[in-house]
């Protein structure tokens, strides 16, 4: 198993993923916090958080034979960020947010696990 698992993170890492895990399913401690931030409405607007209730602290529910689960991070900050922070010292100047350029981080998040797949 420690082998495989290397060699996803080490695929993760090829597909341009900062960080990569293989963890358990069981996310029994994390569920009741889980639930407490849901009902303190700390999501916000974010209502896909609440949509499958229980199955998002439990993947065995939500993917049935589901055993590990694959948790991947995926940085956007652009490499020239002391460019852009360079440019908030100029108030003349138009700053845009590096979120905002280049292509949407979503899809470009949703090709990567797509061929982790």
């Amino acid at each position: 198993m420690a082998m495989l698992k290397q060699e996803i993170v080490d695929w993760s890492h090829e597909l341009g993923f900062q960080q990569a895990g293989v963890s358990d399913i069981d996310l029994a401690v994390a569920e009741g916090r889980l639930r407490l931030w849901l009902d303190d409405r700390f999501h916000g607007s974010m209502h896909y958080m609440e949509r499958h209730g229980s199955k998002r602290s439990r993947p065995e529910e939500l993917v049935p034979g589901t055993v590990r689960v694959i948790s991947v991070r995926m940085d956007y900050l652009a490499d020239d960020q002391d460019v852009a922070v360079d440019l908030l010292d100029h108030a003349s100047r138009a700053y845009i947010s590096r979120y905002a350029l280049g292509r949407d981080y979503h899809k470009v998040m949703r090709g990567r696990l797509r061929a982790l797949a």
